[in-house]
C-alpha cells in the first residue's frame, strides 16, 4: 500500500495533474494515464471494444478530485503498440496485461470499473485473479454473457424499421456484413441503442488515439448484434455468485445491455445495486454525464465511507 502511495505521489508531483507513459506487457508496450489529484483510492478503468480505446474518459475528469482516475489502452489499439500477432488477442491476454499495469503502476488497491467489453475483463480479472486489494467492482454495460447479449440485440432490432432489420438480416445470412448498405443500416441500432446524443464534434484527446477493428472483429465480429468471433461462447454468468466483493452494475435506460438483463445479473451476485441512467444508451458518459457520475461519486464514496468504520 504505502508503494502504491508513492508511486501515485511522485507521478502526480513530477509530471503535473496528469502523468502518462508506457508500460511493457508482452507483445509490446501499452500506454496508460494518470489523472487527479485526490487522495482516494484509485479508480482503474477499462475501455470497450475489444480494440477501443480509453480517450471517452476523459468525462471521468470531474472525479479526479476526490482519487487518480488510471486509464490504460489496451495492447493494439488507441496508442498502445500494434503488434501484428493475432494470437494475442484473447481474455486470457489480456486479463494478464491488466495484472502487469496493476503490478507496474503499484495499484495495490483500486476500484475497478470495466465499461462494455471492459466488463467482461473486469469480471473474468477478479474471476481469475480473485479480488485481493480490488475494494469493489463497477460493470458498466458489460457483457457478461454473449448469448445473453445477441438475444438482447434480436428484441431491440424489432424496433428497428422493417426495411433497416430486413437489410441486415439480407447481409448477415450472405456473410456481406461490409457491404455499405449494412454499415449504413447498423447506424440506426447505434443511433437508438449506443449513443443516443449526437457527439458535438471530434474529440481532440483522440486525435492520435484510433480503435483497431482488426481486434473487434477477431474477438467479436462485424457489428454490435452479430457476434461471429472469439467471444461467441463468452459467458461468466455461472460464476457471478463468487464475487465477494461490493458490485454496482450500471446501464443505461435505451442500453443494447438492457436493463432488463442486468436486473437478472444482479440477483445472482450477493449483496449487488443495479443503477440505469436516464436517458442513455450504451454511451453513458456521452448520453447523461451529469447522472453517470453521480452514480458512480456515490457507490465508491459509499464503499469507502464502509471501509472506513
Amino acid at each position: 500500500m504505502i508503494r502504491s502511495i508513492v508511486l501515485l505521489l511522485l507521478a502526480l508531483c513530477c509530471f503535473g495533474q496528469n502523468r502518462e507513459g508506457f508500460l511493457n506487457v508482452p507483445g509490446g508496450p501499452v500506454w496508460y494515464q494518470i489523472r487527479g489529484t485526490g487522495s482516494g483510492i484509485p479508480l482503474l478503468v477499462l475501455h470497450g471494444g475489444p480494440g477501443g480505446t480509453s480517450c471517452g474518459f476523459s468525462a471521468l475528469a470531474p472525479l479526479g478530485g476526490d482519487r487518480p482516475i488510471v486509464v490504460y489502452d489496451q495492447l493494439g489499439s488507441g496508442r498502445s503498440g500494434r503488434p501484428a500477432d493475432r494470437s494475442l488477442w484473447t481474455v486470457e491476454h489480456f486479463v494478464e496485461e491488466l495484472d502487469l499495469v496493476r503490478k507496474q503502476l503499484g495499484l495495490e488497491r483500486i476500484h475497478l470499473m470495466g465499461h462494455s467489453w471492459g466488463g467482461s475483463l473486469a469480471a473474468a480479472y477478479v474471476l481469475s485473479k480473485g479480488s485481493k486489494g480490488i475494494e469493489s467492482l463497477i460493470l458498466s454495460s458489460a457483457l457478461l454473457s454473449t448469448p445473453d447479449w445477441i438475444r438482447d440485440a434480436e428484441e431491440l432490432k424489432k424496433q428497428l424499421p422493417v426495411a433497416v432489420q430486413k437489410t441486415l438480416r439480407k447481409h448477415e445470412t450472405a456473410g456481406t456484413t461490409d457491404d455499405p448498405a449494412y454499415r449504413v443500416a447498423e447506424l440506426e441500432y447505434t443511433r437508438r441503442f449506443v449513443r443516443r446524443k449526437p457527439r458535438g464534434g471530434p474529440n481532440p484527446e483522440c486525435a492520435d488515439s484510433v480503435g483497431n477493428k482488426l481486434i473487434y472483429e477477431q474477438m467479436w465480429g462485424p457489428s454490435e448484434f452479430h457476434a461471429t468471433g472469439s467471444l461467441k461462447s463468452f459467458d461468466v454468468t455461472p460464476r457471478l455468485g463468487e464475487l465477494r466483493l461490493p458490485v454496482l452494475l450500471v446501464v443505461g435506460q435505451f442500453d443494447e445491455a438492457r436493463p432488463e438483463t442486468a436486473a437478472q445479473y444482479q440477483k445472482l451476485i450477493p449483496g449487488s445495486k443495479l443503477e440505469v441512467i436516464p436517458g442513455a444508451a450504451h454511451s453513458q458518459l456521452g448520453d447523461n454525464p451529469e447522472a453517470a457520475l453521480a452514480v458512480l461519486k456515490s457507490f465508491i464514496d459509499g464503499v469507502e465511507k464502509r471501509l472506513q468504520q
